[in-house]
């Protein structure tokens, strides 16, 4: 308890005091969309089309691969073989699906191991925009898109988000 009487109603005066400037002070918020702004830079597309590029040799040879063993598939389909050549062409059939599925997965390894690269460089980026946009625009907070139920569009910073990346960041 308070020994002094007039401390009492001061500090209770203080205290609606400090409420009052807390609740009348107006939060600025924005929202952006991370993944949209993320995939509509032209660092991205470029990266698309680079890895697509990249991979095409790839994919190429795995389709002349596909189209053996379609062909291998018809021959076997046809009922024109000998029990010997038809056991040749079952072993051959197998090599090639098993050299398929080989470079099927080293390829999206490879593929997955480029996104996600490409992915964790160009987040620490948006995540330097991002907060860059917030103190430009005065904000006091920006919220992801994804994890918000509801916003009004006026809120909505992604495309400021990925004109400052394209700006900040542009493709090579």
């Amino acid at each position: 308890m308070l020994r002094f009487p007039a401390l009492r109603p001061a500090l209770l005066c203080l205290a609606i005091a400090l409420s009052a400037s807390i609740a009348s002070a107006q939060l600025k918020v924005g929202v952006v969309n991370i993944q949209k702004a993320m995939a509509d830079t032209d660092e991205i597309k470029k990266a698309s089309a680079d890895m697509a590029k990249k991979y095409q040799p790839r994919q190429d040879e795995m389709d002349k691969l596909q189209k053996d063993l379609d062909n291998i598939s018809s021959q076997l389909g046809s009922g024109k073989l000998n029990d010997q050549a038809a056991a040749d062409l079952q072993a051959q059939g197998t090599r090639k699906q098993r050299d398929l599925q080989r470079m099927s997965d080293d390829m999206n390894a490879d593929v997955a191991k480029d996104r996600q690269d490409i992915l964790a460089k160009m987040s620490e980026k948006m995540q330097a925009v991002v907060a860059k946009l917030a103190e430009d625009k005065g904000l006091d907070f920006i919220y992801e898109a994804f994890q918000t139920l509801y916003f009004k569009p006026v809120y909505d910073l992604t495309a400021d988000a990925t004109a400052a990346y394209n700006k900040a960041n542009p493709a090579q």
